[in-house]
């Protein structure tokens, strides 16, 4: 039996100042028909109902007066912000002329623009949200505890902000049903082996009741299989 994932509570409810959910890089590149990763992205999409549950996922986070936090990828034309020779992922996005800064790829997609209330982090470069950005000084100074992650890539920029939040001592909730890899495989690996191991993997469903509600979320992270 799963033991139980304890937020942080105050009044016998779930505490919503210090709860923040981080949307990936929900830009028109993936999410997009015509978005030059999009193909790449699809068929995990529609396996996950990516967008579906993480656009019910913003509208649960505004309506309970949650954080909500856009982290966006973009590059000047030429990329010049990042090496010369670049290789693995980030040469994929480089051939692909992916996330231009001020073209239509870059943008948020419509579904997801942000509101007044939301925060945009500036200067993501690379996979880690938080690598080359504010992201950490913004959820301190929101005195932020829990931080629920979900976008693109599942097993990339998701899984890289994950560990990163998982070791600065967050309380880190994977939303398993709102992220997309570049297949369903892939994706699916990392959800079953490695997100446990770095955050607690939770449906959006359950997400969005413990939002409105005291519920608990049951905690299925574990350590070294085999050790009691």
């Amino acid at each position: 039996m799963c033991e139980k994932f304890h937020y942080e509570t105050k009044d016998n409810a779930m505490d919503i100042d210090s709860t923040a959910v981080v949307f990936i890089e929900f830009q028109n590149d993936f999410t997009s028909e015509g978005g030059v990763l999009h193909d790449a992205v699809k068929d995990s999409m529609s396996a996950n109902g990516t967008l579906d549950n993480a656009e019910k996922v913003l509208a649960a986070a505004r309506q309970a007066g949650a954080t909500v936090i856009h982290s966006p990828i973009s590059f000047a034309p030429g990329y010049n912000e990042i090496s010369k020779h670049p290789y693995g992922i980030l040469k994929g996005v480089v051939d692909a002329t992916a996330f231009v800064k001020g073209a239509w790829g870059a943008e948020i997609m419509d579904r997801f623009a942000p509101a007044e209330s939301d925060i945009i982090i500036e200067g993501k470069r690379g996979l880690d949200a938080f690598g080359s950005t504010n992201l950490d000084f913004i959820l301190r100074s929101k005195g932020i505890k829990t931080v629920a992650l979900a976008g693109f890539l599942t097993n990339c920029c998701v899984e890289s902000t994950m560990r990163t939040a998982y070791e600065r001592g967050y309380n880190v909730v994977t939303l398993t049903d709102a992220v997309a890899a570049t297949s369903v495989e892939e994706g699916e690996s990392a959800v079953k082996f490695d997100y446990p191991m770095f955050s607690t993997p939770t449906t959006s469903a359950e997400f969005i009741a413990a939002l409105a509600s005291s519920a608990d979320v049951d905690d299925s992270s574990r350590g070294y299989e085999g050790v009691s």
